[in-house]
């Protein structure tokens, strides 16, 4: 068994089978994955919108998925180095779309980005809801 512990961070807002994908080909690269959600006050740093669902939501909804085992509150993108410490992972997954953004972080762990389920994301998905 590949005795390694995974961790990933995203907002994970309306779910759906881009999330599910990445999550699951993360789970697949260690024993053990461990995800960072951006907390509410992050999302809208990052996004400039609040996201639909609130942290604790989500924190509800991923933590229901079989392969996962562990989520935690990202408060602050310059602390992403001592939450991989923090939980020993061995592995940090991204998506595609960040490729070569944290490889800062290969000198504490193992750095892979992962190819991102075409034509899907969620800031699609809200912008084609609003229009209905």
């Amino acid at each position: 068994m590949n005795n390694k512990r995974v961790i990933t961070f995203g907002t994970f807002d309306v779910l759906h089978i881009g999330h599910i994908n990445i999550l699951e080909r993360a789970a697949s690269l260690g024993n053990q994955l461990v995800v960072g959600i951006s907390s509410d006050n992050l999302n809208f740093q990052k996004k400039g919108r609040n996201p639909i669902y609130c942290e604790e939501d989500r924190v509800k909804i991923i933590s229901s998925l079989k392969f996962v085992d562990e989520v935690f509150i990202e408060e602050s993108l310059e602390l992403k180095g001592q939450y991989i410490k923090d939980f020993n992972a061995d592995i940090l997954v991204m998506g595609d779309d960040w490729k070569g953004k944290f490889d800062n972080f290969k000198n504490i762990c193992e750095v892979t980005y992962l190819e991102r389920t075409p034509s899907i994301s969620t800031t699609e998905i809200i912008e084609i809801v609003k229009k209905i």
